[in-house]
């Protein structure tokens, strides 16, 4: 059960999260349920990258493992905004959100180069460039002061979202 866990629980989870990402941008979500999906992001990232660190040692594996192991601490700086006055605490939020932004499109990327089947490249390298133009957004969006910004960083959650939840996906299905 725990394997089948590890390998399709992603699936759910990545998009999940960004919804869950899209709804406090939106203010839909309050500091400490904030709190506790970071403690609970920052635990469950680190068992995965325990429990597969065996496994993820060589090819594309490898890159996640690395993605994966950065992601805690990145995670980790968005659990210690709840820790600090409101100045940092929102600079250690946006880079929390933008690095799990910019992360996963390096392993992205990586995936795309190695696997062979066509199609399952092309979601790939897909996602990874959904990934890095939803972090462009965000940042233009966190660094303007129009009054749309907000939903300039709405719209970079929502394209990172959808890429990185279509790769996902994609690799569920590869491996099965």
């Amino acid at each position: 059960m725990l394997e089948r866990a590890r390998e399709y629980g992603p699936v759910g989870l990545v998009p999940l999260a960004w919804t869950f990402a899209a709804a406090a941008h939106l203010g839909y979500v309050s500091e400490h349920p904030l709190f506790v999906a970071h403690v609970v992001m920052v635990v469950l990232l680190a068992a995965f990258a325990a429990l597969s660190w065996t496994e993820m040692r060589a090819g594309a594996l490898r890159a996640w493992r690395t993605v994966v192991t950065a992601g805690v601490g990145v995670t980790a700086l968005g659990l210690a905004s709840f820790r600090v006055p409101a100045e940092p605490a929102g600079v250690l939020r946006a880079a929390a959100v933008v690095g799990w932004m910019l992360l996963p499109a390096w392993g992205l990327a990586d995936t795309a180069r190695r696997t062979t089947r066509p199609a399952f490249a092309r979601v790939y390298l897909g996602a990874a460039v959904a990934s890095v133009a939803g972090a462009a957004l965000a940042v233009v969006g966190l660094a303007s002061r129009v009054p749309a910004a907000g939903w300039v960083v709405l719209a970079g959650i929502a394209v990172t979202g959808v890429g990185q939840t279509a790769s996902i996906a994609a690799a569920a299905r590869q491996g099965s």
